[in-house]
């Protein structure tokens, strides 16, 4: 079944507008860690407070003087922080790619007394604002696809221990969203090539490789098929034998790794797209979720409940707020 939401909307001027006056205070679990660190640099940049955790932290204590928590620590299933910013009475934003994480939370808190913000990252939703944008006054689509180019991915240590929970919990199968729902595929994915936009161009790439925003779109709009296509190279960083991770290449720590994700819906004889490139993939998800922390502080998409970043907020207008510095749209 399909939930189809609609939230207030307010432009990013006025959210900048109305943050400026306030002293707002965001507690950072996994702020140690390498998303950690872009999330605690971009709240820092907004002008709001910080307030780093880790896993030893008395989550309790820590989120009476929060007045939202990003949840940065993965695997997300092991870190059950959602129930203490309820009992706090804050909102709560995490970026985990973790699909099994985000559908457990949708089935789990769907009359939750906070606003609910799952999947706020580069891999969930910038997919989901991304279709979104592209399927705009289309209520329903008889298909999309989301098609992912990485020029490298040397994936963080909290990233491959996700890969790894998720992996396990799938007994090694992997998802793909078809017939109205996510359902088990056995054997190799598939492969074949994909027409990127310039500069890209064509590119070798895998299919079936399911992301969170195949569980978030479905949520707020009637979508029976997404497809779902990474570029070759990327998959195989995954499984490579260097270990080290992302390597910082400019002063704000953001490595070489380049991106484009390109999303097409189609509605009958009608096709729309949306495209979004950039650099580094942890440092959007920083933006990303720090940029819905900021709307819902504001008291723009701050619906009690659960909720994906497409359905709480404007889409075109969250995707314009993080360009030119942070992501480039067309």
């Amino acid at each position: 079944m399909y939930v189809l939401c609609r939230y207030g909307h307010w432009s990013s001027s006025a959210i900048e507008t109305k943050l400026s006056s306030m002293n707002q205070r965001v507690a950072v679990l996994g702020a140690s860690g390498h998303t950690g660190s872009f999330v605690i640099a971009e709240l820092h940049r907004r002008g709001m407070t910080p307030i780093p955790c880790d896993r030893a932290t008395d989550l309790d204590l820590a989120l009476q003087r929060a007045d939202a928590v990003i949840n940065c620590a993965g695997p997300f299933a092991a870190t059950p922080v959602i129930e203490s910013a309820i009992r706090a009475g804050i909102p709560y934003l995490d970026v985990t790619a973790e699909i099994e994480v985000v559908m457990d939370t949708f089935a789990s808190y769907p009359q939750a007394s906070i606003p609910i913000v799952p999947a706020a990252a580069f891999y969930g939703g910038l997919g989901d604002l991304l279709a979104t944008a592209a399927m705009g006054d289309w209520p329903a689509a008889d298909d999309l696809t989301i098609a992912y180019a990485l020029s490298s991915w040397r994936p963080t240590p909290g990233t491959r221990a996700t890969g790894r929970v998720s992996a396990q919990r799938r007994d090694g199968r992997r998802i793909a969203y078809t017939g109205g729902r996510l359902q088990f595929r056995e054997g190799d994915a598939p492969r074949t090539t994909w027409a990127f936009p310039a500069p890209i161009g064509t590119r070798p790439v895998v299919g079936e490789v399911t992301m969170a925003d195949s569980a978030t779109i479905p949520t707020h709009r009637d979508v029976p098929e997404i497809s779902t296509y990474m570029s070759s190279n990327a998959l195989e960083d995954l499984s490579a034998p260097d270990l080290t991770g992302p390597v910082a290449a400019d002063e704000r720590g953001r490595s070489a790794q380049t991106f484009l994700v390109e999303v097409v819906a189609r509605s009958g004889n009608a096709e729309r797209r949306a495209v979004a490139s950039g650099r580094d993939i942890y440092a959007v998800t920083a933006s990303l979720v720090v940029g819905a922390a900021a709307r819902v502080l504001a008291g723009a998409g701050d619906t009690a409940g659960v909720a994906s970043v497409g359905a709480r907020f404007d889409a075109e207008d969250f995707l314009e707020s993080l360009s030119p510095d942070h992501l480039t749209v067309g």
